[in-house]
């Protein structure tokens, strides 16, 4: 994913930290209501094993979205727009140029 050289004033790193960790646990709470939904359905090793494959795709898929360098917050934070994780009026406090930028990437 492109990089950003774009300066963050510290109230905004802290409002993007904030919104990474809205984000983070509504996904991780949508995932074990969503594990648990699968475990009830596991009636085989078969079963067990998509389980597992499951955990470790979204595993890799969650640890690499959330990714707290300055660089990547836009990016960032459109992705988790298109997804429904993150609402842009959650970015409010944000220069309006990087809200624009963030309204931009999430229509793309």
């Amino acid at each position: 994913m492109p990089q950003t050289d774009i300066d963050w004033t510290t109230a905004e790193k802290d409002l993007a930290q904030a919104a990474f960790k809205k984000a983070y646990h509504r996904e991780v709470a949508a995932l074990v209501d969503d594990v648990k939904t699968k475990i009830e359905a596991i009636s085989g090793l078969d079963e067990l094993w998509q389980l597992h494959d499951y955990l470790s795709a979204r595993r890799h898929d969650i640890d690499g979205k959330y990714d707290y360098r300055d660089s990547m917050f836009l990016f960032a934070f459109s992705q988790l727009i298109k997804e429904g994780w993150l609402s842009l009026e959650e970015l409010e406090g944000l220069h309006p140029s990087k809200q624009k930028k963030v309204a931009a990437l999430a229509r793309m």
